[in-house]
């Protein structure tokens, strides 16, 4: 019932449902006052939710920033990176940076292993699992198995967390662990994982969304990705809050 229900959320908190919603009021009303005031307010959540240097600021308040330099035995990659393919390989969605640094990690000497936290996330229908798919991915192009540890079975962050913990636990109580993720959902992450594992763990964030520095077109220049931008970050805060009483 809670994975429905996060999915029904998901869906209620787009900024792109808000400004259609008062625009459709705005349009049936019949009082021509109303009808002013709701298009003005569309016009400003429109301005206000596509305006790439605003959402940029809060991003770069939010987001996480680089752990210390040192080796870990695990790097735990978390899912949401991938896209279905009608060929049913990996194909990477926006957030595929996750995966392209955990790859680096590894390659660099900084994690020994890999651990792959992914299940499916689709509420109706099947499609392939990601661990799964990552695995196989991983594989392919040459990163031994034996380096490779999987998760399959999590749907959210919490189940990535209590699934992850056991698996990690066999290669050790002692592990140190690095948890691999955006920018963005660190602050979450480290509540859910720090709380599973029963200690501080390390995070590293990939795909940052604020930026160093800003264009001119930035202040002033609508911008419709920025829209699934909000809704990210609106995800994550209630997210947030929810996992604080139920993780």
């Amino acid at each position: 019932m809670s994975f429905i229900f996060s999915k029904l959320l998901i869906f209620a908190l787009q900024p792109i449902i808000w400004i259609f919603v008062t625009l459709v009021f705005a349009f049936f009303t019949k009082n021509q006052q109303r009808r002013k005031n709701l298009f003005i307010f569309g016009i400003i959540l429109l301005f206000v939710f596509s305006n790439r240097f605003l959402v940029g600021k809060v991003y770069n308040i939010y987001e996480a920033t680089y752990p210390p330099k040192k080796q870990y035995d695990i790097g735990i990659l978390l899912g949401g990176f991938s896209k279905s393919t009608k060929g049913g390989q990996l194909a990477a969605n926006e957030r595929g940076d996750r995966l392209i640094q955990t790859i680096y990690l590894y390659k660099t000497g900084v994690i020994k292993k890999i651990l792959i936290s992914g299940g499916s996330g689709k509420l109706i229908g099947s499609e392939s699992i990601e661990a799964d798919l990552t695995s196989t991915y991983l594989h392919n192009i040459g990163i031994p198995d034996s380096a490779v540890l999987i998760e399959n079975r999590s749907k959210n962050t919490i189940e990535n967390a209590k699934y992850s913990v056991e698996i990690a636990n066999r290669n050790g109580q002692n592990a140190s662990v690095l948890v691999i993720t955006s920018a963005w959902h660190i602050p979450r992450s480290r509540m859910i994982f720090n709380k599973a594992f029963n200690r501080e763990l390390d995070y590293y964030p990939t795909d940052f969304i604020g930026k160093d520095s800003y264009d001119i077109s930035d202040f002033y220049m609508p911008d419709a990705g920025t829209l699934s931008y909000w809704q990210y970050i609106l995800k994550e805060w209630v997210g947030l809050v929810v996992d604080k009483f139920r993780s």
